[in-house]
């Protein structure tokens, strides 16, 4: 029996649509279509309805749909009791928060690709909201995003946490020290994108602390954000494993407050499914690397 056929059939039962199948598999719906109907002819059924919309399987589709997930976690565990990492192969769809692109994402690629030398990776950079949209949709297969995602069928691991600090440039007529977010409200603040829980929580501490005249220049890009306070146009919070470098050089440096945001907390988030087992490995992988990150920059500061 045709494994591909069996993964075929778990992925279209999963996604419900043989156009996401394609998409998920890089190839052309026919090619689906036709190894769905390849299967239905070995097997002598017909899996799924296809006059539903969307696509739903039939009464033996759904008998058989749990025998093809146990036949394909076996086929997983297989190569993985084999320890030969080339069989993992295909490609990895990873969705990262430019945080992380910032901090240890090369790190990671590099090791990844040293332990599984078939796989090849897609990158996708966002913001959380975004890729947690695209995980649950399935077009994502792992995210490292502020998590975790809190539905039944995600897994979330730990990844590493960034705490946030106020900083400006040199040339910002402000004291290395204010008492309250009311004292940066001459100048915009920078942060975050508006549907980013950093935004959300210096907009909502503003409101509560009833600060006057405080207006926001938001970005998506963390290096956007980076340059527009470098070049004086306002006051940020930015996480400092990003900034350290920056204040290193003397282009900017921190202001003292007495409220900060929150540290961002961040998970390797992957659907649990029998055909992510490319996404598990590199999740596990991805903890190994932000923890040396994470000891290795506790070393340098």
């Amino acid at each position: 029996m045709n494994l591909k056929r069996i993964e075929t059939f778990v992925l279209v039962a999963t996604l419900r649509s043989f156009r996401k199948a394609a998409e998920q598999q890089f190839t052309t719906q026919p090619a689906i279509s036709s190894r769905i109907a390849g299967l239905e002819k070995e097997l002598g059924v017909i899996l799924f309805d296809r006059d539903a919309s969307p696509i739903s399987l039939t009464a033996k589709g759904r008998e058989l749909l749990p025998y093809a997930e146990k036949m394909l976690i076996s086929a997983e565990q297989f190569e993985r009791r084999a320890e030969n990492n080339a069989l993992l192969s295909g490609t990895l769809r990873l969705g990262v928060s430019e945080s992380i692109v910032h901090t240890w994402l090369t790190a990671f690629l590099r090791c990844l690709h040293d332990k599984f030398p078939s796989l090849d990776i897609d990158v996708t950079v966002d913001v959380t909201s975004n890729l947690r949209h695209d995980l649950l949709d399935r077009t994502l297969d792992l995210a490292f995003l502020m998590g975790p995602v809190s539905e039944p069928s995600v897994t979330n691991l730990p990844l590493c946490s960034y705490p946030l600090a106020w900083v400006a440039s040199p040339s910002i007529a402000l004291p290395d020290s204010v008492e309250s977010l009311e004292h940066l409200a001459p100048w915009p603040i920078i942060t975050y994108a508006r549907n980013t829980l950093p935004f959300c929580e210096i907009k909502e501490h503003v409101a509560q602390a009833d600060v006057s005249g405080v207006h926001f220049f938001t970005s998506s890009s963390l290096s956007a954000c980076l340059r527009m306070t470098a070049d004086g146009l306002g006051v940020a919070t930015l996480p400092m494993a990003i900034a350290a470098p920056e204040i290193a050089s003397g282009r900017l440096r921190i202001v003292e407050c007495n409220w900060t945001p929150s540290p961002l907390e961040f998970t390797a988030s992957f659907m649990r499914a029998p055909l992510n087992g490319a996404a598990q490995e590199a999740a596990k992988l991805a903890t190994k690397v932000a923890a040396r990150h994470a000891g290795e920059h506790t070393l340098i500061a």
